[in-house]
């Protein structure tokens, strides 16, 4: 008999005592959760009699428990960061929109950048969203060298974005792209696509016969943002939607501005364990169900995302 049936049926003094410290339970276990630093937040819809248009493609799993645990590092405005304790941005939107196709919650939780696949991996969370461009070496578990760290991951595309270079405001250095770091002190997050980007860059400088790029890795963006703003490094490097906001945004606009162009635009991908084909492919479908329903272009035109817009999902498509 369940907590609520019981109050339902109570008749006696004795049982009704039972009651409450049976709700009283519930709702201590219900108010539990991952409170990793960062913030956590749920989007989604309610398994009850359920009719959302996939639900009945999700694995079992996600039917009975209602929910898909999102690993991310909230970091990265628009695409995901913290305010007033939630985790907000696109990628939230988005999950928020998949949900009510799945009929389940997505709930992030925020965690370190360079850990997020191998926490999937290990079955703390069900997915990672979080900004994570799709490549073959994330795809099959390679480091920068192609030696192999551990097991890949596999990618349902859902965003397109590039790299791009940013500066003290004011650009003191005169960078006008990549390319003219060489010699110079960048900053950067460990572990990202645009530090193998700073990585190759330095490689071309000294091929070239100038000095390699000093590249600063820090654990996580805020670092490397303070890096530049105090003037330690000539420009940071990031994806190019989150580069745009921070300029337009950090210090009212006063902090930072984006030099050149985005370079080597790849897709974002929602990052799946490679055993757990069923729920990469109803992902798919609901990536492609929100597109075509415009909630997918509503989402990016909320946060100013829309350069980053795809017109179908695909799995695993990047190089």
């Amino acid at each position: 008999m369940t907590a609520s049936t019981l109050c339902r049926t109570a008749a006696k003094s004795r049982i009704a005592a039972v009651c409450a410290v049976a709700v009283a339970g519930t709702l201590l276990l219900t108010a539990c959760g991952d409170q990793t630093d960062g913030g956590s937040t749920k989007a989604g819809g309610d398994t009850a009699g359920n009719t959302a248009p996939l639900f009945d493609k999700l694995p079992e799993k996600y039917q009975k428990s209602g929910v898909i645990k999102v690993g991310t590092n909230a970091e990265y405005a628009p695409m995901e960061s913290v305010e007033n304790g939630k985790i907000v941005g696109v990628d939230p939107d988005l999950a928020e929109a998949l949900g009510k196709q799945l009929g389940v919650k997505f709930e992030f939780t925020s965690g370190s950048f360079d850990g997020l696949i191998t926490a999937l991996n290990t079955g703390r969370h069900d997915i990672a969203m979080s900004s994570i461009t799709d490549n073959k070496q994330r795809q099959e578990g390679l480091d920068d060298k192609g030696k192999k760290l551990g097991k890949g991951v596999d990618f349902v595309d859902y965003f397109l974005a590039g790299t791009a270079v940013y500066t003290k405001k004011g650009n003191p250095e005169g960078i006008k792209s990549i390319e003219d770091l060489c010699g110079k002190v960048a900053a950067v997050q460990r572990g990202t696509t645009y530090e193998e980007a700073l990585k190759k860059q330095s490689a071309a400088c000294t091929d070239g016969g100038k000095k390699a790029v000093k590249i600063e890795s820090f654990e996580n963006d805020t670092e490397a943002q303070t890096r530049v703003k105090s003037g330690g490094a000539v420009a940071g490097v990031n994806d190019y939607p989150v580069a745009v906001d921070l300029a337009r945004k950090a210090g009212g606009g006063n902090d930072f501005e984006v030099v050149g162009e985005q370079v080597d635009a790849g897709p974002f991908g929602i990052a799946v364990n490679k055993d757990n084909t069923e729920l990469r492919d109803v992902l798919k479908e609901a990536v492609d169900a929100i597109i075509a329903d415009g909630s997918y272009k509503k989402v990016l035109d909320k946060w100013g995302a829309g350069t980053g817009a795809i017109d179908k999902a695909a799995v695993n498509g990047g190089k």
